[in-house]
């Protein structure tokens, strides 16, 4: 009788704790956001340090020589998307003039009824937003829009010195698994090894279906004289990390641009029906046949994760979701008790 009593006040201190961690992972989510991706990056890492250790390479020289893969890795992030700003205010003019015919085009015959007036002797665009109405919203988004990005260095900044940290051993995730969870060393080791295998492959396989999609977006734009298509290739290939909704936005903006820059409505059908095609090869078809059923998760579970991390953490939630779903499935394959919960997931 005592077990069983014991056994429901377990129970109900578990039921009481879980709202209690998703209410720290919430208020903490600048330290847990970029602690997961500083995680999910170190084990792309840890396998070329331990070959690196294996082959006599001192502990101290392998962790500098991955640093310096970081550092150069990041260093050539920061001169693509530089360059690719020197090309967007290159040719910021034509595109603001092209932007402001389309949109006098769409906008003017419709002005009345959309509650502003047009500005005698001023684009179409300024027009707009000289609007009481669109000034106010704009002046209220700008503090928003200067967080965000605010909010997105510091989370850099941060998955950075995570990332040295763990690379560095001082962050151990399997000894915490060894000591929190799973009590037996060979449980552990074989556990950390399959999430290893399954976040790895997960990174591997991201990162190269985004590539492919940035270089057809690239091409695309390219192809068919639209401006800045080294700026579509960075874009589309960084939002496609955003698992479902970067794809769909990516398209879509693309799709827009096309509208602004190209005049025949037949040209502009079919750059929208090739950007979809992208997306459609590589997210939809390849991904999937990549990833293969090693750590096949359902739709309904995608959804649901998704809405959940980004709900607690934002943007980096959404991009978290995936990664920290197949963490969690791996991990309760490993007990009885949570392994029906894993089998749902599928």
């Amino acid at each position: 009788m005592r077990l069983k009593d014991q056994s429901t006040t377990n129970k109900l201190l578990l039921v009481l704790a879980i709202p209690l961690v998703f209410y720290i992972l919430k208020e903490l989510h600048f330290i847990f956001a970029p602690l997961m991706f500083a995680f999910f990056i170190s084990l792309l890492f840890i396998p070329m340090l331990r070959w690196m250790h294996k082959r006599g390479l001192h502990r101290i020289l392998a962790l500098a020589a991955v640093i310096l893969i970081i550092a150069g890795t990041f260093y050539g992030a920061v001169k693509l998307i530089s360059r690719t700003g020197n090309e967007i205010m290159a040719g910021k003019e034509i595109l603001y003039y092209k932007l402001d015919d389309k949109i006098g085009d769409l906008v003017l015959p419709h002005a009345e009824l959309l509650g502003f007036q047009t500005v005698e002797g001023e684009s179409t665009i300024k027009s707009i937003l000289m609007n009481p109405q669109i000034n106010e919203k704009l002046y209220q988004n700008f503090g928003d829009t200067f967080m965000f990005f605010q909010q997105t260095l510091v989370t850099l900044l941060m998955t950075l010195f995570f990332l040295v940290l763990i690379l560095a051993g001082t962050f151990n995730f399997k000894l915490l698994m060894h000591e929190s969870l799973l009590l037996r060393r060979t449980q552990t080791i074989k556990t950390y090894l399959a999430i290893e295998r399954s976040i790895v492959k997960f990174l591997k396989v991201k990162f190269l279906m985004s590539f492919f999609t940035g270089l057809g977006f690239g091409l695309i734009a390219w192809s068919f004289g639209i401006s800045f298509p080294l700026f579509w290739a960075v874009f589309a290939f960084a939002i496609n990390f955003v698992q479902m909704i970067g794809s769909v936005i990516a398209t879509v903006l693309a799709a827009l641009f096309a509208f602004i820059e190209l005049e025949s409505p037949g040209t502009i059908l079919l750059v929208s029906l090739l950007y979809t095609g992208v997306q459609l090869l590589f997210g939809s078809v390849l991904e999937p046949v990549l990833m293969g059923k090693s750590f096949s998760i359902n739709v309904i579970t995608v959804l649901v994760m998704l809405m959940f991390w980004g709900y607690l953490w934002g943007v980096p939630g959404l991009i978290l979701s995936i990664p920290i779903t197949v963490l969690l499935k791996t991990l309760m394959e490993q007990f009885p008790a949570s392994r029906k919960l894993a089998v749902l997931m599928k």
